[in-house]
């Protein structure tokens, strides 16, 4: 009796950390950022307009409906934002004479920083510094759900969301042109 008695322990014991083990394992995926990659939560829903400066002119994200819009939400001192940075660069270069584009916003506390970082990394695509943080914070990530950055949104000619990103990326890789291909040709 004391025989089985040790045996269905272990049994027990095994059996209760293999169910821990693989919880903690999927409870670790689902947190990854990549799992989070082109959440479909996002897909399809119209892209929240605002109002920002360019060159000093006054726009509206709706001012680029007609083109693919990667709507990129970064920080000069992001690690992460500066190692994508030249990628980002290439794509725009490949986007613009299709009829996409990239737009930047900044979530830069200071002008400085933001400034430095275009002149470093001689940005080629429509950039704005939000200069309405509060608490570091920028209402305009927050109504779309930015908690982490870099975090950029594709929208679609229409206004859409098509899919969101979250974390570094290499934009111009095989796979995301031939994803911005795809909906370039979509009218």
């Amino acid at each position: 009796m004391r025989y089985y008695n040790t045996r269905m322990e272990r049994l027990r014991r095994a059996l209760v950390w293999s169910g821990l083990t693989f919880g903690l394992a999927l409870l670790a995926l689902f947190a990854l950022p990549s799992y989070r990659q082109g959440e479909a939560s996002m897909a399809g829903k119209t892209a929240q307009d605002f109002a920002l400066t360019v060159d000093n002119k006054p726009l509206r994200l709706s001012d680029y409906r007609g083109k693919i819009v990667v709507l990129n939400f970064w920080a000069s001192y992001c690690q992460p934002c500066v190692e994508e940075a030249p990628s980002l660069n290439r794509l725009q270069r490949y986007l613009e004479p299709r009829g996409g584009t990239i737009l930047g916003v900044s979530l830069d506390p200071e002008p400085t920083g933001y400034q430095n970082f275009l002149k470093n990394f001689s940005v080629p695509y429509p950039t704005w510094r939000d200069p309405n943080l509060q608490d570091g914070k920028s209402r305009i990530a927050l109504d779309y759900g930015t908690t982490l950055i870099p975090e950029t949104y594709v929208i679609d000619r229409h206004g859409k969301i098509a899919r969101k990103l979250v974390s570094a990326q290499q934009w111009d890789s095989p796979e995301m042109l031939a994803y911005f291909d795809a909906m370039l040709k979509e009218k």
